[in-house]
C-alpha cells in the first residue's frame, strides 16, 4: 500500500539530507509506528506519503514514493485526498469550519459523498471518539485534546486506505488516547485501513504495531517488527527498559507480557524501599490562588480553585482533555481571564504587572509554542530573549542548545521540529529566572531523551527556588520529575499530593513500572536500577 524506493528527500538549502536511501514497502492493513529522535524527520517522511513533500514544503526528492499505487511526484495532496487521510501536530492549523460536526463533515463533501451517508459517519464516528458531548461547539472552544480527536474524526470520516498520523496521542489523557487507539485498530483489523503513525510516547503505542519504521542518525531508516527493531533502538519505553534491565528474553512489548515474566523481579525488589526522591520543597509560599474561577460564557472552565505552591516545587498538574487545566494555567499567568479570586506571586498580582515586569515573577509556555516565535532565526530569538530578560548575551542560546543540541543558529523557527521549538520557547522563558515557571503540555514533540534533559532543567530551576507547575498528560514525564500531583476534574480539585502515592494508586494515571510491578510500587526504571543495586 505504501512503497518507498530509495528515497533521499534534502529541503532547500540544507546541507544534509533528512532521508537517505530508504526503502521499504508497508501491506493494506497495517499499523505501522514511525520512531525517531526529535528532529530526526519523521514528520518529513509522513510528508512525503501525503504528498505534502516536496508539493508544498519544496525541497528535493531522489527516489520514489507510491501509495496505493500512485507516484506522489506526479499525484499533489489533492489528487492523493481519496485515499489517504492527513492529521497533523497541530491539529487546528487543520481546520476549514467552525463547528465540530461540520468539520466532521467537510471531508466528505468535498468527496462528493451523499448527503444520508455523511450523515451515517458523522453519526458512527462521534461514537467512536466520544465526541457527543462536543459535538455542536465552536472548534475555537475546545481543548488541545479535543481538537486533536475531532481532527482525527474528521480524518476517518472520509474512510481513507491510508490513514496518516503525527503524534495522534500526544495532547489526550491517558483513556483518550486509549479510545483513539482503539478506534484506529478497528479501521485496520476490520476495514483493512493502512496507519502509518508517529509517536514519541511509545509506551501507548508500541504493542498495537505491526511493524516499525526506526529513523537513525545521517537520515537512515530501518524498518523491521517492534520485537526486532526494539531489541536494538536507543529510543525505547519504559517497558523495554525493564525489560532490558532484568534480562527478559524476548523483550515483552504490552503489560499483560511484562508481567507474565516479572514474578522474579517483584521478588528481588519485595524488601526494598520503593521511595522516589524528589526536590524537597521550601517553605517559602511562591504562588497562592483564592477561589480562582475562570467562566467563559456559560461553562464554568475552573471552579473556587485554592491553591498555594511553595518555592523548590515541582507540581504536576493532571486531569482529562477539557478539565480546565489550560485555563487555570493562564489565569495564574495572568494574560487569561479570571471570573472570580485572586493570584499572588511573592506578593504580587501577574495581571497587575506590565509585560517586561510580569515575565520576572512568572511566565508560561503554551501548548503551541510558536506563538510565542516571531524572528527570522533561533539566533535572532535568542539575542532577544537575552535583551529581554536583562541576561548576560549567550545564556538563552546556551539553555536551548543544552535541551535541543546541533541546531544551527540562523535555522528559521518554523523550520524546527515541534519539540526544538518547544526547547526554544522554553529556553527564552527561562533566560530571566522567574519565580514560577508554568508549562502546558511541555514533551509534546520531545523524544525520551530530551524528555531526560527537561526534567534535570526543570530540577535545576526548582533547586535554585524557582516554583515549576506544570500540566501534562505524559504519566512516564511526571514520574519522573513531579514531586507532587494536582488532580483537576470539572475545574475542580479533586487530588492534592505526593507524586508517588497519587501515581501509584491510580488506575488511569499509573506509570508502566508500577503496573508492571504491582503490588509493589516503583514509579521508574531508575528507581528500580536502584534498587537492585542495593542487592548487590
Amino acid at each position: 500500500m505504501i512503497a518507498l524506493d530509495h528515497v533521499t528527500f534534502r529541503y532547500h538549502d540544507a546541507a544534509d539530507a533528512v532521508l537517505r536511501d530508504v526503502t521499504l514497502a508497508i501491506p493494506e492493513g497495517e499499523l505501522c509506528l514511525v520512531v525517531g529522535e526529535t528532529g530526526s524527520g519523521k514528520t518529513t517522511l509522513l510528508q512525503l506519503v501525503n504528498g505534502l513533500a516536496p508539493h508544498f514544503t519544496g525541497g528535493t526528492l531522489a527516489g520514489t514514493v507510491t501509495v496505493g499505487g500512485r507516484d506522489t511526484r506526479t499525484h499533489p495532496p489533492r489528487d492523493l485526498a481519496d485515499i489517504v487521510g492527513v492529521v497533523g501536530q497541530n491539529p487546528s492549523d487543520g481546520f476549514v469550519t467552525d463547528r465540530v460536526e461540520d468539520e466532521l463533515a467537510y471531508s466528505m463533501e468535498q468527496l462528493g459523498i451523499p448527503t444520508p451517508v455523511m450523515r451515517q459517519r458523522v453519526e458512527e464516528v462521534i461514537d467512536l471518539l466520544a465526541l457527543d458531548r462536543i459535538r455542536h461547539r465552536s472548534l475555537s472552544a475546545l481543548s488541545a485534546g479535543e481538537q486533536q480527536r475531532v481532527a482525527i474524526g474528521a480524518a476517518m470520516t472520509a474512510q481513507p486506505r491510508v490513514l496518516v498520523l503525527d503524534e495522534p496521542t500526544s495532547a489526550l489523557d491517558p483513556s483518550a488516547a486509549e479510545e483513539v487507539l482503539a478506534a484506529l485498530l478497528r479501521l485496520v483489523h476490520d476495514l483493512g485501513v493502512t496507519v502509518l503513525l508517529a509517536e514519541h510516547r511509545l509506551e501507548r503505542v508500541i504493542q498495537y504495531a505491526d511493524s516499525v519504521v526506526l529513523l537513525g542518525g545521517g537520515g537512515a531508516a530501518s524498518f523491521g517488527s517492534p520485537a526486532e527493531l526494539m531489541g536494538v533502538s536507543t529510543i525505547a519505553p519504559p517497558i523495554v527498559e525493564l525489560g532490558r534491565l532484568a534480562g527478559w528474553e524476548p523483550l515483552p512489548l504490552s503489560i499483560r507480557d511484562a508481567r507474565r515474566v516479572a514474578p522474579p523481579l517483584r521478588g528481588r525488589l519485595a524488601d526494598h524501599s520503593t521511595a522516589v526522591p524528589t526536590v524537597t520543597a521550601l517553605e517559602t509560599e511562591t504562588l497562592k490562588a483564592e477561589n480562582l474561577s475562570v467562566r467563559y460564557g456559560s461553562v464554568l472552565a475552573v471552579d473556587d480553585v485554592d491553591l498555594s505552591l511553595g518555592a523548590g516545587e515541582i507540581t504536576a498538574l493532571m486531569g482529562r482533555n477539557g478539565s480546565g487545566k489550560s485555563s487555570l494555567l493562564w489565569a495564574l499567568q495572568g494574560s487569561g481571564p479570571r471570573s472570580e479570586g485572586t493570584v499572588s506571586v511573592a506578593g504580587v498580582d501577574p495581571a497587575s504587572l506590565p509585560p517586561d515586569e510580569a515575565i520576572k515573577h512568572v511566565v508560561l509556555v503554551p501548548q503551541r509554542p510558536s506563538d510565542l516565535l516571531y524572528l527570522d532565526s533561533v539566533a535572532a530569538e535568542c539575542r532577544e530573549g537575552d535583551r529581554a530578560a536583562g541576561a548576560r548575551p549567550g545564556t538563552t542560546f546556551a539553555a536551548f542548545e543544552r535541551l535541543a543540541p546541533a541546531v544551527d543558529q540562523e535555522t528559521h523557527p518554523r523550520d524546527l521540529s515541534e519539540g526544538q521549538r518547544l526547547a526554544l520557547v522554553l529556553a527564552l522563558q527561562l533566560a530571566g529566572e522567574p519565580a514560577v515557571i508554568l508549562l502546558d503540555e511541555p514533551t509534546r514533540g520531545l523524544d525520551y531523551t530530551a524528555k531526560k534533559r527537561l526534567s534535570a532543567v526543570l530540577a535545576e530551576h526548582a533547586a535554585r527556588g524557582a516554583c515549576v507547575f506544570l500540566s501534562s498528560h505524559d504519566v512516564e514525564f511526571v514520574a519522573r520529575t513531579a514531586g507532587r500531583v494536582v488532580v483537576l476534574s470539572e475545574g475542580e480539585i479533586i487530588t492534592d499530593g505526593p507524586a508517588h502515592a497519587v501515581l501509584t494508586a491510580s488506575a488511569t494515571f499509573a506509570p508502566q513500572v508500577t503496573r508492571i510491578l504491582r503490588p509493589l510500587t516503583f514509579l521508574t526504571v531508575d528507581a528500580v536500577r536502584s534498587a537492585l543495586e542495593a542487592t548487590l
